[in-house]
């Protein structure tokens, strides 16, 4: 009876035994991976390092107190990558480049008290005029280069001065006025052509080849003189002023017009669309708001009581098709403080240079790649 007990016990000893050693060669097996998934609590990633850095707030576009408080500069370029690349590209206009635009309507060897002719200047005060522009550093550009300007900040003079002559004239009017400016400082004029059909074969000829020598360069100003464009014009007559004086101009010029000087000064949203689609670049009012700058355009949201003359050109929302320009008894009063307006734009330019490298670092440069160096 006891040797049962005792081989019973000894039975029972060595199962346990055996079922001890099995359990722990299972637990000594290798881990097979696709047995069962793994999740790690230990984090190999520093979410610091891996987090992009956000790009510092670009700084306010520049104001100036010399402006009108209605008048709020704009700005036209959407993509912000290829402005800032523009502005500061070494190659191209430098921070502060100012455009003076003025429109000369008449210019008299005496003023004469007829209506057609208040809008005019006399002589001496014109001469007194392109003096003084040259005096203070200004040179002047066509439409061709103020547009490369406008839209890739093309180099021009820091101090640059578009002069707009209205309606067509012949070689004696451009020679008597604006001839000493171009012998001596090869400055061209803006001659803004419409479709008069009384003009003279040696008038048209005149023009063609003042055309042809750079002095002149002529745009469109419409094509029956005394006619003002608004958003009430009807098609055809918007069609009349902005469609029908491309052929026979491209035919004279052996070029296409690329501005558009606003007949009386009038233009309207839908005038300004079918200018786009005919391919005109630039218009320009007869308000009178201040310099241009690249991608900087004084324009008002609404009618301003103290000057009733002038149409509100924000609502347009195209600020290169509603380009102001001066009046020519503004000019003297004006030049200085757009001189200086250049200046403190240069400097504000300078003072948030750093940001705006910084952000194109970060958020452009991937794409655009690097601004040059001098």
């Amino acid at each position: 009876m006891q040797n049962r007990e005792s081989n019973g016990r000894l039975i029972f000893f060595r199962g346990v035994v055996i079922l001890v050693i099995v359990f722990i060669l299972i637990s000594c097996e290798p881990f097979n991976a696709s047995s069962a998934p793994v999740t790690s609590t230990v984090n190999t990633k520093d979410p610091i390092m891996e987090a992009e850095v956000p790009p510092p707030l670009l700084p306010a576009i520049y104001q100036s107190k010399a402006l009108n408080p209605l008048d709020i500069p704009r700005t036209y370029v959407q993509d912000t990558c290829r402005y800032l690349r523009n502005k500061w590209h070494p190659a191209n206009a430098e921070p502060g480049t100012v455009v003076m635009i003025i429109m000369f309507h008449g210019i008299f060897s005496s003023q004469p008290e007829t209506p057609e002719n208040l809008d005019g200047i006399e002589t001496l005060e014109f001469a007194w005029i392109m003096e003084q522009l040259k005096k203070q550093g200004f040179e002047a550009i066509n439409t061709k280069e103020f547009l490369a300007f406008m839209e890739r900040n093309v180099k021009i003079p820091s101090r640059s001065v578009l002069i707009i002559q209205d309606d067509p004239h012949g070689a004696e009017y451009f020679d008597k006025y604006f001839g000493d400016a171009w012998e001596n400082w090869k400055w061209p004029v803006v001659n803004g052509w419409n479709g008069q059909s009384d003009m003279t074969e040696t008038m048209l000829q005149e023009n063609a080849l003042m055309e042809s020598e750079g002095r002149v360069d002529h745009q469109i100003q419409g094509m029956v003189p005394g006619t003002i464009l608004s958003e009430d014009s009807s098609k055809a007559i918007i069609g009349r002023e902005l469609e029908n004086p491309i052929d026979p101009f491209s035919e004279l010029f052996q070029k296409t017009p690329i501005a558009i000087i606003w007949p009386g000064g009038g233009f309207g949203l839908r005038p300004v669309q079918a200018a786009r689609e005919l391919g005109y670049q630039l218009g320009f009012t007869a308000n009178s708001r201040g310099p241009i700058m690249y991608n900087w355009v004084p324009l008002a949201d609404e009618y301003d009581p103290e000057r009733p003359a002038y149409l509100p050109d924000a609502q347009i929302k195209d600020p290169l098709m509603t380009l102001p320009r001066y009046w020519p008894y503004q000019v003297l009063d004006n030049i200085d403080t757009v001189r200086i307006m250049g200046n403190q734009a240069a400097e504000y330019a300078q003072e948030n240079k750093a940001v705006e490298f910084e952000y194109y670092r970060v958020v452009c440069e991937s794409t655009y790649g690097p601004i040059p160096t001098p």
